[in-house]
């Protein structure tokens, strides 16, 4: 026979420790083994910051989106009427191309459809601007971003100012 406290020299994780102070058995007590704890609950509070970070999140990520939209492309700006010709040549070559040329062709017009038809969707920035002029501190201050990496995506001085993101402030 063992004594009782032959077992006390093995180390025990600090929860093991203390379910087996506080319940001989753990699976009487609710658990399936010694170590798991019971879940917790979250404060209404941190729900309401979570969902709050969330949507801040979802702000900032459309503005630059956005503006990462809007933002000059290297190279010659293709216009519609350009996109139009090239659609027309297009068509043309596809009656004399063989499979892997059509293939090309067809993966190019599809492309060039897509392009064209995001031509006329305009995004409105304002709205969007304004989003962000709501969130921008908040969120600068909860992730550390300062006034220069803003800068650097391309957001205006103006509307970092409207935030209240100021060059001192990290």
């Amino acid at each position: 026979m063992v004594p009782a406290d032959a077992f006390l020299d093995i180390p025990l994780s600090y929860n093991a420790y203390i379910t087996s102070r506080t319940c001989a058995n753990a699976t009487k007590c609710g658990y399936e083994s010694e170590t798991d704890m019971p879940p917790k609950k979250m404060t209404a509070e941190h729900k309401k910051a979570l969902a709050d970070g969330r949507a801040e999140g979802r702000s900032v990520k459309a503005y630059l989106d956005a503006l990462d939209q809007q933002r000059p492309r290297r190279g010659r700006r293709r216009t519609s009427d350009s996109i139009k010709k090239r659609l027309a040549v297009i068509d043309k070559e596809l009656a004399m191309a063989s499979s892997l040329q059509r293939l090309q062709l067809v993966q190019e017009r599809r492309d060039l459809d897509t392009e064209l038809a995001g031509m006329s969707v305009k995004t409105d920035l304002t709205k969007l601007e304004g989003d962000f002029v709501k969130v921008a501190k908040a969120y600068s201050q909860r992730k550390g971003i300062e006034y220069a990496s803003w800068r650097e995506l391309g957001v205006s001085a103006d509307v970092l100012k409207r935030a209240g993101v100021s060059r001192s402030a990290s």
